[in-house]
């Protein structure tokens, strides 16, 4: 129906200022048919600098667009705006805070009830999900070309797509009921401008380098939707409802941009296009989740809060190493839906809008690499510099699973310094007696000997060592001198500052030293 007849639909975009919601609003502009009411928790519209020239700020002045606040646990606000509107879109937030669990129950699962009620009680007609392709992913089996066959996991490792399973399933239950039609859309690994999950998210770990890195084989495929062929889904949708098609309503809908891609291909490019570096380096799936597993327990044993995202870094271990295709013919067939913008397209678009957090080139290509950098040469431009900037990801690797090794056996292992130190000493010469009487050949491979200069210290060594311990005595004795004659008030702080620090240390409650260094 063109926009300028005489009563024009309405149809209302609850969360329409999200990440989907924003594109699906465009969208309905675009196709001019209905007065678009968007809303969203906020009390005024803010528009984005990129939102100058869209339709969206035209649309508000002429009427064809309005704004409305909606805080989808009140179910009172809901219904004001929802009178009289025939066609409802509800895209639920996804930025929320994942450690509030009530806080996220009462916004995706409660208020999925309150907008069915609302739709019931108000005689909407048609009424569209945005749910999710994770809430068929068990986390544990690959997914090859999925289709409306699978059901949804009973267990699942992420809290939203928990709850989105609970919303999707209630906005399907309530189909044909009251004259409300129904049904859920489930795009996969949804991405584009204005994306606030995926590409911040890689920005955030390329910028210390944690990118550098491929979970897994690296040849898991998955599909990515980019977030306008979402919109026209949605669009897609409600147009079948309205022709009330017994095949639609009622019923899920996987969503792809039908371009299946390596996981780990697509996030290089969207690196490479930022300027990072792509990820090169595979680590075994199972020595992650061990890592995981190690910082989870570190943090119990010492006591500190609990590693409360632990649940969600498993789950994007999952995503980045498993299998998860879809396929679209049911959506296809039956909505009519079809992608709008190629993956390259997509791509290339989203790169050219999240320009502002690429890498400055003009300083990382302009740079002589063979000059030291100043934390470099702060940590004096030596192995420790190496290892610890991770100039060999191997050494510093095998470096730090050593140090966390010994940080278990001498803090952690409920033993004293004095039997730790000789249980340490213990096993240190049963596994050297045992490698020096290793065969020099073990099925094929070569057993490289210990040279004896690895266990020999030079006199210059030895001497430099001797000179050190002499300074450092001697600059404590100076101290003294300086004290006793009284007259270097500075030196006088710095004494007192450092053993009052220590002593408060000493002197607290449970104290990590009295606990671990008491030799009984």
């Amino acid at each position: 129906m063109p926009f300028d007849e005489a009563i024009p639909r309405t149809c209302v975009v609850l969360n329409g200022r999200g990440f989907v919601g924003r594109s699906l609003v465009l969208r309905l502009l675009e196709l001019g048919k209905c007065i678009v009411r968007v809303t969203d928790s906020t009390q005024s519209l803010q528009l984005d600098p990129s939102e100058s020239n869209s339709l969206l700020p035209d649309s508000l002045s002429s009427g064809r667009a309005e704004y409305h606040q909606v805080d989808v646990r009140d179910i009172s606000q809901i219904k004001k705006v929802l009178e009289g509107a025939s066609t409802v879109f509800y895209v639920d937030a996804t930025d929320l805070n994942t450690d509030d669990f009530y806080n996220c129950y009462m916004i995706i699962v409660q208020g999925a009830k309150n907008v069915v009620t609302a739709c019931r009680e108000c005689k909407v007609r048609r009424l569209v999900y945005n749910s999710t392709a994770d809430v068929v992913f068990d986390g544990s089996h690959d997914i090859h070309n999925g289709d409306e066959t699978l059901t949804c996991c009973w267990k699942f490792q992420d809290l939203m797509c928990d709850l989105k399973a609970q919303a999707e399933a209630l906005v399907l239950f309530a189909n044909n009921i009251d004259g409300l039609l129904t049904c859920a859309l489930r795009p996969s690994n949804v991405f584009g401008p204005g994306d606030t999950q995926l590409v911040p998210l890689l920005v955030n770990l390329a910028k210390p380098g944690w990118t550098k890195f491929i979970i897994g084989s690296g040849e898991n495929m998955s599909d990515f939707t980019y977030v306008e062929n979402v919109a026209h889904a949605h669009v897609c949708a409600a147009e079948a409802l309205d022709s009330r098609m017994v095949s639609v309503a009622g019923m899920a809908f996987f969503i792809t941009n039908l371009e299946p891609i390596k996981f780990w291909d697509f996030l290089s490019i969207i690196l490479e296009g930022l300027g990072y570096q792509r990820p090169f380096i595979k680590l075994p799936t199972g020595v992650v989740w061990y890592i995981i597993l190690l910082v989870k327990w570190i943090h119990e044993k010492l006591g500190l809060r609990t590693y409360n995202h632990s649940l969600s870094a498993c789950y994007i271990v999952q995503l980045a190493s498993r299998t998860r295709t879809f396929d679209c013919i049911a959506a296809q067939k039956h909505i009519g839906y079809s992608p709008v913008v190629s993956l390259e397209e997509g791509v290339s678009s989203t790169i050219q809008s999240f320009s502002h957090l690429a890498r400055d080139s003009s300083l990382a290509y302009s740079r002589d690499f063979n000059e030291q950098s100043k934390v470099e040469k702060l940590l004096g431009g030596g192995k420790v510099a190496d290892i610890l900037l991770w100039k060999d990801e191997k050494k510093t690797f095998t470096y730090f699973l050593v140090l966390v090794l010994l940080f278990y056996w001498f803090f952690l292992g409920g033993s004293t310094l004095t039997s730790s130190a000789a249980k340490f000493l213990l096993l240190l010469s049963a596994v050297l007696f045992g490698y020096g009487i290793l065969p020099s050949n073990i099925f094929g491979f070569n057993v490289k000997r210990i040279s004896p200069s690895c266990f020999e210290l030079s006199e210059t060594v030895i001497k430099d060592s001797i000179a050190r311990i002499a300074f450092l005595w001697n600059m404590g004795f100076r101290n003294i001198r300086l004290l006793a004659k009284g007259d270097d008030w500075n030196t006088f702080f710095k004494v007192c500052s450092a053993y009052y620090i220590k002593v408060s240390r000493t002197h607290l409650p449970g104290n990590f030293y009295d606990n671990h260094f008491l030799i009984k």
